[in-house]
C-alpha cells in the first residue's frame, strides 16, 4: 500500500509526536506506477525544510501564502547554490524543478504524439523512498541567539525564580482546568510547570529557535503533554484557504482553559506599541483565565527595550495595567514575586 497524496496537512501533532490522520489517503498502487504524492511531497516537507536548514527559519512561513506546498521553481532560486551539489535535494528539488518548467512550456501534446504512461520498476520506488529519507534526515538546523538561551539569562534571582514558579503553580491549581495555552512560551520552563499541575500544554513563541529547543525536549512518547508552536501575537496566523475557511484562525482554535502570559506584557506594550486595553482584550478572546506578569519600568528587561527609543509609554504602569485588564476581566489574585520588581496576576474573564 502507499499514500496517494503528502499533503503536511495530513500530519497534526500531539504533545509534539507527528501523527498521520489521514487514513484515506492509503491505497494499494500499482507495482510499476510512479508514486502519485512525490511531487506533493518534495513541495510540502523536502523544499520547506531544505529552506529552513540552508536559508532561515522564517522561510517555513512562506507556508501561509502556499498552502498548496512551496513550488520548486521558487524554492530552487532561493536555494545556495551548493545545494546543487548535494544529491538529494539536486534530485528532488533543481532537477525536479526543471522537469516541471520543460513540462510546462511544452507544446500540448496530440493523440498520435502522447507517449505511454510512465512506469517504474518496484526496486526504483524503493529507492526514490530512500533518497526521499536520506535526503529529509540530512537536512539539519541547529537553534541559536538570544531568545533560545533566554531562559538561562533573565534577570531572576534564585529567590526570585523560586517564588515565580510557586505563585504560578498556585495559581494553575485555583484554575482548576484541563488546558492551558502558554505565551510567549520560550523553551518551556512554565510550561512543563503547567503539565505537573495536570495541564496539557500548547506552548506558543514566535522565535524559531526557541520553539525548536523546546520541542527537542519534549518530542517523543515519553515526552511531557506539551505542543511547542510558532506563533506572533502581533502577527497571528489568519484564516486561510478557500473563503478562507479551508484552514482556521489562530484565534479560532482558541480553546483553552487558562492562558499563561508570564515576561510577555511589556514585549507587546512596548516592543509593539499595543496598548494595555488591546492586550487584555485579546486575552479575553483567547481564554477564561488568565496568569498574566507585570514588568515595570524599573525592571532591566524593561529597560532594555526603552534603551533604544522613546519613553512615550506614561501608561504602562501597574495602576494603568489594573485599569486595563479590570474591564475583560475580574482580578481574582494579585502577588508580588519575591526579590523582585514584577507581579503576577490572576484574572478571570467577566
Amino acid at each position: 500500500m502507499r499514500l496517494k497524496d503528502a499533503s503536511a496537512y495530513n500530519v497534526q501533532f500531539d504533545s509534539g509526536r507527528p501523527i498521520l490522520i489521514d487514513s484515506l489517503s492509503f491505497e494499494v498502487g500499482a507495482p510499476t506506477e510512479p508514486w502519485p504524492g512525490y511531487r506533493q511531497f518534495c513541495e510540502h516537507f523536502v523544499a520547506p525544510l531544505a529552506l529552513i536548514a540552508y536559508r532561515d527559519a522564517r522561510s517555513g512561513l512562506m507556508l501561509r501564502d502556499f498552502i498548496d506546498g512551496i513550488p520548486l521553481d521558487l524554492a530552487t532560486r532561493l536555494l545556495p547554490g551548493r545545494t546543487r551539489l548535494n544529491f538529494g535535494l539536486a534530485s528532488h528539488l533543481h532537477v525536479h524543478a526543471g522537469a516541471q518548467r520543460r513540462a510546462a512550456s511544452a507544446a500540448p501534446a496530440t493523440d498520435a504524439d502522447r507517449k505511454p504512461s510512465r512506469r517504474i520498476s518496484e526496486t526504483g520506488q524503493r529507492a526514490l523512498l530512500d533518497s526521499l529519507r536520506r535526503t529529509v534526515e540530512g537536512l539539519r538546523w541547529n537553534p541559536s541567539g538570544h531568545w533560545a538561551e533566554y531562559a538561562t539569562t533573565t534577570s531572576y534571582t534564585e529567590a526570585a525564580t523560586a517564588s515565580k514558579a510557586t505563585l504560578v503553580r498556585e495559581m494553575l491549581d485555583a484554575v482548576g482546568g484541563r488546558s492551558v495555552w502558554d505565551l510567549g512560551a520560550n523553551t518551556g520552563v512554565y510550561s512543563t510547570i503547567a503539565t505537573e499541575a495536570g495541564y496539557r500544554v500548547i506552548a506558543w513563541d514566535y522565535d524559531a529557535g526557541s520553539v525548536e529547543a523546546h520541542w527537542r525536549r519534549v518530542r517523543g512518547a515519553d515526552g511531557p503533554d506539551i505542543l511547542p508552536l510558532i506563533g506572533d501575537l502581533a502577527n497571528p496566523s489568519p484564516p486561510i484557504g478557500w473563503a478562507l475557511e479551508e484552514r482556521a484562525s489562530f484565534l479560532d482554535r482558541a480553546n483553552a482553559d487558562a492562558l499563561l502570559a508570564l515576561a510577555l506584557v511589556h514585549h507587546l506594550a512596548i516592543g509593539n506599541n499595543v496598548p494595555l486595553p488591546a492586550v487584555a482584550g485579546l486575552f479575553a478572546r483567547i481564554a477564561p483565565y488568565a496568569i498574566v506578569e507585570f514588568v515595570p519600568k524599573d525592571d532591566p528587561m524593561t529597560r532594555r527595550l526603552l534603551a533604544a527609543r522613546r519613553d512615550i509609554f506614561d501608561g504602562y504602569t501597574i495602576d494603568g495595567f489594573r485599569d486595563a485588564f479590570g474591564g475583560p476581566f475580574e482580578i481574582v489574585r494579585e502577588v508580588p514575586i519575591t526579590d523582585s520588581p514584577r507581579t503576577l496576576f490572576l484574572l478571570r474573564r467577566r
